[in-house]
């Protein structure tokens, strides 16, 4: 039986992070070639053939549309080739979660599409890339992981798109899962999955959710504060922004005032979603603040950087009925 062939696309980050010595802080995001890191690992001997191509080398805080737009076109061409088994992202963890929603609300299920990263440059004492690199080999080879969507591999789990999340600054299990937990469990010798594709299989068609956008709109996050007023809010109009995704308080709450001028955005077409800057838990409709009586939307279980996504996909593909844009937060 011959290897599975994985596409490798590299775009910087800590797993391809430099640092100035083993024991040191301070290191460069994509300081190392992702040829140098494939030849690393194929050094490990895993069933795999692996063909790398940079998309960039740089730290995931300057990810943005031209290398999403280079991702989706590459995972296309890949999805779309019968000798491509599936695809691995090397990114940096500050805006994996971003990166991988995206890509998860536009393209089909039909092959894996793996992000994984490292919490430790490469040249560290403890490094975690290569770990996490031999298990995304697996995860990408491996016939059960079609019709999941996109998914992000970081210390032994794989988590889907919607659920992942960075949730601490340094440390080595950093991410979560959350309202479900991971899918699986992974080393480089086996995976263990907790169930069924929770997406279309490729049996079905697999196919996107929405389109890929031409261009993302401007989708401004506000994040609420203890006595702060409606200024924000009539900054980030003023800028042309087309919506709001409100990192409140506690169920996506914030001063009077302020619901009261995000209320004027959306009855003036600017659809405006209420998430929480809380580390975890839903966002409910009409719980504190009447939803159905403002025009607002409920972020549910995603939170601001993930409801920014989504609401900019959907501004993209024409959705902005309040109505019809808390339908989509509300599924999947």
């Amino acid at each position: 039986m011959s290897s599975a062939r994985i596409l490798v696309l590299g775009t910087g980050g800590t797993i391809a992070g430099a640092g100035s010595g083993a024991t040191g802080a301070a290191y460069r995001p994509g300081g190392l070639a992702l040829d140098s890191l494939v030849a690393h690992l194929s050094a490990l001997g895993l069933d795999a053939e692996l063909a790398a191509r940079e998309i960039a080398r740089i730290g995931s805080q300057d990810i943005g549309w031209a290398e999403w737009e280079a991702l989706h076109a590459a995972c296309t061409a890949a999805l779309d080739d019968p000798g491509i088994a599936g695809v691995i992202i090397t990114h940096g963890t500050d805006t994996a979660e971003e990166t991988a929603f995206l890509l998860d609300l536009t393209l089909p299920s039909t092959k894996p599409i793996v992000l994984v990263g490292a919490m430790r440059p490469a040249d560290a004492v403890g490094a975690d890339g290569m770990r996490n690199f031999a298990n995304a080999v697996k995860v990408a080879s491996d016939p059960a992981a079609s019709g999941r969507g996109v998914m992000l591999v970081m210390g032994d789990a794989i988590l889907a798109a919607r659920d992942a999340r960075k949730a601490a600054t340094s440390s080595i299990d950093a991410f979560r899962s959350f309202p479900r937990g991971p899918l699986a469990r992974v080393t480089p010798a086996s995976i263990d999955w907790y169930g069924p594709p929770h997406r279309v299989g490729p049996e079905n068609g697999g196919a996107a959710r929405y389109a890929f956008p031409q261009e993302l709109p401007r989708v401004a996050i506000l994040t609420a504060g203890a006595g702060m007023d409606e200024k924000p809010v009539e900054a980030l109009l003023g800028i042309g922004a087309r919506g709001i995704v409100l990192a409140g308080m506690g169920q996506g709450n914030a001063p009077r005032v302020v619901i009261e001028a995000l209320a004027r955005a959306a009855a003036s077409g600017v659809p405006v979603v209420r998430a929480t800057r809380v580390d975890e838990g839903l966002v409910d409709r009409n719980v504190e603040v009447d939803d159905d009586a403002l025009g607002l939307v409920a972020a549910r279980a995603l939170g601001p950087a993930k409801a920014r996504v989504l609401l900019m996909v959907l501004i993209a593909n024409g959705v902005t009925d309040a109505g019809a844009v808390q339908a989509a937060f509300d599924g999947g």
